[in-house]
């Protein structure tokens, strides 16, 4: 008996825990099963149909059509009623009312034509009197003073404007070819661009240059002597005033010739010191008389040479 009771007792509980986990297992599956019973039926159901709403049609608006169809009434005047023999239309009431203004119109154009004339009687008394009081006194009537005036008196001419006194050309008075020496700089435009004439005529004028002798420009000094001069780098190296303005120069060229109106080291300072402001007014490029560019270094050369020639 003992045997069988503990078999029941052991059959028992393997039937309660499969039981058990019998009931833990079901929930799983009927999800899982309807998980995938929906998405099949997901994917075997047609998508749906766009729901298509109406087009909005606009009204059609032609521009040729006229915007009322209804004609303006035509309206007739009496005066044009009568002139074309159709008697006026009477309103005894429009009549009525413009009875009285009519009667005061009329009144006020005869108190007007009475005014008028009581003030025409008035001027011509007043007249009278002025001219028995001119004829008393024997003055001149007014139209006969105005007639005897004298003329008025002509304009004077207008006097001329004082014109200024040429400046007498500076003085070049250089030495023989073989006494001379030239200091000599050039002042070039930066190429592509070539000096305007007439920015050129103004810089040089600015500076104090003056056209003169051999047709080129020269700084003069206090006494009228030539103490720097300025040719043009394109030959051949001159000036004309009648068409400076007009034309375009490569640069210039910008000298002093020795001995001269100063001494060598004054005249080379006095160079360089204008070439420098030329350049400021131009904008070009200073190089010494060979081409090579103007540097520091090159005008302590300069000056060196310059004092060596001096001792020589």
């Amino acid at each position: 008996m003992s045997e069988l009771r503990w078999t029941l007792l052991i059959i028992g509980v393997l039937f309660i825990v499969a039981l058990a986990w019998w009931e833990r297992r079901r929930p799983r599956q009927a999800s899982g099963s309807f998980e995938r019973v929906s998405a099949r039926e997901d994917l075997d159901s047609p998508p749906p149909r766009p729901v298509r709403e109406p087009a909005l049609t606009l009204p059609e608006v032609h521009a040729g059509e006229p915007l009322g169809s209804h004609e303006l009434p035509v309206v007739e005047l009496p005066e044009l009623e009568a002139q074309q023999g159709e008697a006026p239309r009477v309103d005894p009431a429009r009549d009525a009312a413009a009875t009285p203004r009519q009667a005061q119109a009329g009144e006020a154009d005869e108190w007007d034509e009475a005014d008028r004339d009581q003030t025409d009687r008035e001027q011509a008394n007043r007249d009278q009197a002025l001219e028995a009081d001119e004829a008393d006194a024997g003055a001149t009537p007014a139209v006969a003073v105005a007639a005897t005036a004298p003329p008025a008196a002509p304009a004077l001419p207008r006097e001329a404007l004082p014109e200024l006194p040429v400046a007498p050309p500076p003085l070049v008075d250089w030495p023989a070819d073989e006494d001379r020496r030239i200091l000599a700089l050039r002042l070039v435009a930066q190429v592509p661009e070539r000096f305007a004439g007439r920015s050129l005529r103004q810089a040089l004028a600015a500076e104090g240059f003056v056209l003169g002798p051999f047709a080129i420009f020269h700084k003069p000094d206090e006494e009228r002597r030539a103490v720097l001069s300025a040719a043009s780098l394109t030959r051949p190296g001159t000036f004309d005033m009648q068409t400076m303005d007009s034309q375009h120069y490569g640069g210039l060229s910008l000298f002093a010739v020795l001995p001269g109106p100063k001494s060598p080291p004054q005249a080379f300072e006095e160079l360089v010191f204008t070439a420098r402001n030329l350049n400021e007014r131009l904008h070009g490029v200073l190089q010494d008389e060979r081409g090579s560019p103007l540097t520091p270094d090159r005008l302590a050369q300069l000056r060196e040479e310059l004092r060596g020639g001096m001792n020589s």
